[in-house]
């Protein structure tokens, strides 16, 4: 796959219908909102095939809710590749996938997770409230500081 000229991926994992699982594709949609030139990608969750596609970008962003107690409701951090990896070869770590990207196809994105806490995950579609609130401040965050560059 050949390089694109704009060279910033943003992966939103999640899934819609399990309430705050959602919250990395309402992140995407609040992207889309915002017309920029940042490629998108939902994930119901990251596989070895995604090292490949992480690979044609400069930087890559994975958008996740999380279950780790966050200081803000969120956090944006650098991902460290790691070979660390389970017994399947579903839903790998956003740092596995670069540790693959950086191994298999020598390129060295710069690659970030955006974790959004969120408190419940059960079959239902809607957010919780204070999944909500965390979304809300994540996104205010990003668009104040992070955004801006890439529109």
């Amino acid at each position: 796959m050949k390089k694109l000229d704009h060279n910033i991926l943003i992966v939103g994992i999640g899934n819609n219908g399990r309430q705050d699982d959602g919250l990395g594709w309402l992140f995407l949609d609040f992207l889309k909102e915002q017309k920029t030139a940042i490629d998108l990608e939902y994930k119901y969750q990251l596989q070895i095939e995604d090292a490949e596609l992480i690979s044609n970008y400069d930087k890559v962003i994975f958008v996740d809710a999380t279950k780790e107690n966050t200081e803000d409701g969120y956090y944006l951090k650098p991902c460290i590749p790691s070979e660390k990896y389970g017994f399947s070869s579903h839903a790998l770590a956003p740092e596995t996938i670069l540790y693959l990207c950086n191994t298999l196809y020598e390129n060295q994105p710069e690659v970030s997770i955006l974790g959004i806490e969120g408190y419940e995950w059960e079959l239902k579609i809607g957010l919780s409230k204070k999944g909500v609130v965390n979304f809300n401040k994540a996104k205010k965050y990003f668009k104040d500081t992070v955004l801006i560059n890439y529109i």
